[in-house]
């Protein structure tokens, strides 16, 4: 970090970001007017929403739980973009304008930002539903209209945030405002777990216990995110105009963890849809108690059988989304086209037969991985009784998944500028 400080270019990207993160904590403390903010808490406090509460408030670096005007935090792009790129796989004439090169990819951004706009509208309506029928906001229309359009403004606010740390910082804009999020949160969670063991509520064998468990977790999510399996590719010599080009040997390297955190979102979002359903029903009726019975039984952590559910959800959505954005075919094409092949097998559909089969079994090993850490989330919590509203949270699941990623994919972006300048100047 100090030779990145010493490059005057380097460090404007650094101060930048930094910036930008004091900017974004400013924002998590200006309340939306309206929201009776004790009843706020008693939610959080029992649990309420059936978990939605608690998974949007990861995101939110805490703004839920007081509901500011960063409440619905960057979810609802988050979302856009999955759905977005996986409209992309599913329509040729997207798929056709993904690779124009900028310019597609451009107007495919574009269509990502109308379509946070108008899902964060509809995600803002939800979760404003949600809190009247808990009485924690009153039922003026004219009140919840503005609260609805003043939670999608704050989300909009964010995406054009992150936009900015992309083109004037360094890395990904978006996922370094949910690394904030998330980490402006530690430090109240550490206190709150120190406060529980001074007053006897968690024994030090179980604060050894989560302290022991969370850099475990730390050093395998690492293993995994950098985990690549390296297929060699042997390119043959071919007459380019009057020039021969050499062949050589490369590597064709597949991740073990290629799908990410995503397919943990997509489960939540399975498992959350009948809480969902439940917002637009009278909780009086009849529809609308057994609406919210369902919601509280498939809770992912409520009971081993919805927790199995859940470990089953992530593996299927790591297949599909692995499938989706790895076209083994096309990989097998492109080989054959190029005059690349793998040594010992032959081009064409043995290829692709060869690498379907490595990325089937190196799949399955990330998303067992997925389905463990996703699960972590509730046991870790319930062995050391350290969860509830103000436990600690970074011990599983997207947020200590996202925070690793973050930090290696940020800490390879600066070593690829300290790489780069260091080269120029011994050219020089």
């Amino acid at each position: 970090m100090t030779a990145a400080f010493a490059i005057p270019e380097l460090r404007r990207r650094l101060l930048f970001v930094f910036a930008m993160f004091g900017v974004y904590v400013f924002g998590l403390h200006i309340p939306i007017p309206g929201v009776d903010h004790q009843r706020l808490a008693e939610l959080f406090r029992r649990g309420g929403g059936g978990g939605i509460l608690s998974l949007v408030d990861v995101f939110t670096g805490g703004a839920l739980k007081t509901y500011t005007v960063f409440a619905m935090g960057i979810v609802p792009y988050i979302n856009a973009s999955i759905i977005m790129q996986l409209l992309t796989f599913a329509i040729p004439s997207w798929q056709e304008m993904s690779k124009e090169g900028e310019s597609g990819r451009r107007r495919i951004g574009q269509y990502t930002r109308y379509f946070t706009v108008a899902l964060s509208a509809v995600q803002g309506f939800g979760m404003t539903m949600l809190l009247r029928n808990e009485h924690v906001i009153s039922s003026n229309p004219l009140a919840l209209i503005q609260i609805i359009i003043t939670l999608a403004a704050g989300t909009a606010f964010l995406m054009w945030l992150g936009e900015q740390i992309t083109e004037k910082g360094i890395g990904n804009g978006i996922s370094l405002i949910i690394f904030c999020g998330i980490m402006v949160r530690l430090p109240s969670q550490i206190s709150g777990v120190w406060e529980s063991v001074k007053s006897g509520a968690v024994q030090p064998w179980q604060l050894a216990v989560l302290i022991i468990t969370f850099f475990a977790t730390v050093m395998g999510v690492i293993y995994v995110t950098l985990g690549q399996r390296k297929i060699p590719i042997q390119h043959v010599k071919k007459m380019v105009g009057n020039k021969m080009t050499q062949g050589g040997t490369a590597y064709l390297p597949f991740r073990v963890a290629s799908a990410g955190v995503i397919p943990i979102i997509f489960a939540l979002s399975i498992q959350l849809l009948p809480l969902t359903f439940a917002q637009f029903v009278p909780p009086t009726s009849a529809f609308g108690e057994t609406l919210q019975k369902w919601a509280h039984w498939m809770s992912p952590g409520e009971n081993p059988i919805t927790g199995l559910i859940y470990a089953a959800i992530i593996v299927f959505f790591t297949y599909f989304y692995t499938a989706v954005t790895m076209n083994v075919e096309q990989i097998a094409d492109d080989l054959k086209k190029y005059g690349s092949y793998i040594p010992g097998i032959r081009p064409g559909k043995p290829t692709m037969e060869y690498l379907d089969k490595v990325m089937t079994r190196i799949t399955l090993a990330g998303a067992l991985f997925l389905a463990v850490i996703a699960l972590m989330q509730y046991w870790i919590p319930a062995l050391t009784n350290t969860g509830g509203a103000n436990g600690f949270t970074l011990v599983g699941g997207t947020s200590l998944l996202i925070v690793v990623g973050v930090a290696l994919e940020t800490m390879q972006a600066i070593e690829a500028q300290l790489l780069m300048r260091n080269y120029e100047g011994f050219i020089r």
